[in-house]
């Protein structure tokens, strides 16, 4: 396949570097195994932090077919980070909601909590070769920190308390490779955890799904579309979202007993597609397959995701049902939690136990979002006749009793907050707005440039956000000075000062912002649950490390110095 739509894939030479008595004579910092998504915002995210690393990724192109293409606004915000949002925005299709159906008749509409004041949509669609491709024009970006071998795979890795030593094959030729860490980002399927002996543990489920993308010249707008026991599949289910560039994607379930291999021959895949878009009234447009895969759900993880001197990441760490999107989005954010941990780690910045922390942080979001969608797959494929009947059941009853109706909700996924990480301290009381542990939340204000967002200046580096007390316009006098040294040090802190009035000014290290975005609401304080002389320490992933009010010096070192792990205790 060279070309979909305006896609062109590119061919990378696949050349292994110059060697010396089949060693590659440079040891690297970090080899990330993988260049799919969350190899490739790893890599982003540490180069972000001065770190170089080296991506092993053994085909020559970006990957084909659509896969995943539901990118969340949590993911979005992630790329912007990352220096890919602008790409993903300009070419994806924002959509906020989606409509189940029993048979043809509508039984739910679902909306995602969206509202005027949010910088970005809920959820993009955009096919993942073009999320592959914006990513690696983003590390093109990255010269001396990201190098990326293609045609390059990873045949054996063993590590030990200095390092990793693996054998790396390209073109027929293997050359052994050091590096101090390694990244384990190679999928589904990955070879690094099989080659350590390593399973994945939890819940497979029996219903499979053939995935078609097809070209489809329609009008109809982006939004998820579930039916149950449609007359195009009979006794089954059926999905389909609007992609980019006239591609349409479509999941329907087959029979536990299917042969799959005939299920996947083109001509039985084109006659369920015909019947389908007879049934939605768009049989006479011309259509034509691009793709076709299969699925089967499974919600599963393995124990640990920190193995040492190897960490796991994204579908190498878990597997999730592809309902409610959480495979991609959970991989971003395995990423954006790693990235600054490592990097950290690599540069003195934090302590060991930092890497404990990625560990216990997103086994937990595993654990809440597989709840989630063990709850979503058991509605879309049910694994018992039990269960066949209770959906039955409630999909007859939805048509006259909205809440009932709830029961189809996809659950798509949301940010996830650690409540029980050791790396938060401190709290004022609070009746709202985010307590350690949780995501950073959104909200307009008026920058040195104008109208912007807080997510706009958030993340990448510890940052402190201070509600200003309007009375004094100002911080604590010695907060103040501790914090003008904190922006010029080693460890990168920067300061968003949030003003209920006055100019929005830019300084050296730090930015002041207005809270009066909309008629003078002001709509960060109050959705932070802030007062006057509030301090909130957020991650460089955005979390929230600790919240005071009107905290001294001392207070706000002992958290930064926790936060790192620097003080050296067990987290488990």
């Amino acid at each position: 396949m060279d070309r979909i739509g305006p896609f062109v894939y590119i061919e990378h030479p696949a050349a292994p570097p110059p060697l010396d008595a089949g060693r590659d004579p440079r040891r690297h910092r970090v080899a990330i195994a993988g260049g799919g998504p969350v190899g490739l915002a790893t890599a982003l995210a540490l180069a972000s932090w001065g770190v170089p690393s080296v991506v092993i990724e053994a085909d020559t192109t970006v990957c084909e077919g659509s896969r995943a293409i539901c990118i969340s606004r949590r993911s979005l915000e992630i790329l912007g980070e990352l220096g890919a949002l602008d790409a993903h925005l300009a070419r994806g299709l924002p959509w906020q909601g989606g409509r189940s159906f029993h048979g043809t008749d509508e039984i739910l509409r679902f909306g995602m909590p969206h509202d005027a004041l949010q910088r970005l949509p809920p959820m993009i669609n955009l096919q993942q070769y073009w999320i592959e491709q914006y990513l690696v024009e983003a590390a093109a970006a990255h010269p001396g920190l990201i190098e990326i071998r293609w045609g390059s795979e990873l045949v054996r890795a063993e590590a030990d308390g200095e390092g990793v030593a693996m054998t790396v094959r390209c073109g027929g030729v293997d050359y052994a490779m050091d590096a101090d860490w390694l990244v384990a980002c190679d999928g589904g399927q990955s070879h690094v955890r099989r080659s350590m002996g390593l399973k994945l543990e939890g819940t497979a489920f029996e219903g499979k799904y053939v995935i078609v993308d097809i070209t489809l010249p329609s009008a109809y707008p982006a939004e998820r579309r579930a039916w149950f026991d449609p007359p195009s599949n009979p006794g089954s289910t059926v999905l389909m979202h609007k992609q980019p560039d006239d591609l349409w994607r479509l999941d329907y379930q087959i029979p536990d007993d299917a042969d799959l291999e005939a299920a996947l021959r083109p001509e039985q895949v084109a006659a369920f597609v015909q019947r389908h878009l007879d049934m939605i009234g768009e049989g006479d447009l011309p259509w034509e397959i691009v793709w076709i895969s299969a699925y089967r759900a499974g919600a599963m993880s393995l124990e640990r995701y920190r193995h040492g001197r190897v960490l796991f990441a994204g579908n190498a760490a878990h597997a999730m049902p592809i309902f409610g999107v959480r495979g991609l989005n959970s991989g971003f954010e395995d990423a954006h939690n790693l990235g600054w941990k490592l990097a950290s780690v690599v540069r003195g910045l934090g302590g060991d136990a930092l890497l404990d922390s990625y560990d216990l942080e997103r086994s937990h979001a595993f654990r809440v979002n597989a709840a989630s969608a063990i709850q979503s797959t058991e509605f879309m494929a049910p694994p018992s006749r039990g269960f066949a009947l209770l959906r039955e059941a409630a999909i007859t009853l939805a048509h006259r009793h909205p809440t009932i109706a709830q029961l189809a909700n996809p659950r798509q996924t949301m940010p996830i907050g650690y409540p029980d990480t050791p790396l938060s301290v401190g709290s004022d009381r609070v009746t709202n707005g985010p307590v350690p542990g949780d995501p950073p939340l959104e909200a307009p204000v008026r920058g040195p440039a104008g109208a912007t967002h807080l997510s706009a200046l958030l993340g990448g580096a510890w940052t402190v956000l201070a509600f200003v007390d309007p009375a004094s316009g100002s911080i604590d006098p010695a907060l103040d000075a501790r914090l003008r040294t904190l922006e010029h040090g080693a460890l990168p802190v920067r300061t968003v000062e949030v003003a209920a009035d006055g100019d929005a000014v830019r300084t050296d290290g730090r930015v002041r912002v207005v809270d009066d975005a909309v008629a003078g609401e002001r709509i960060a304080a109050t959705r932070w649950g802030a007062l006057d002389g509030t301090i909130v320490l957020l991650r460089p992933d955005g979390h929230v490390a600790g919240r005071w009010r009107r905290p001294d010096a001392a207070t706000l070192d002992t958290a930064l110095d926790r936060a790192r792990c620097l003080q050296p205790r067990e987290l488990r």
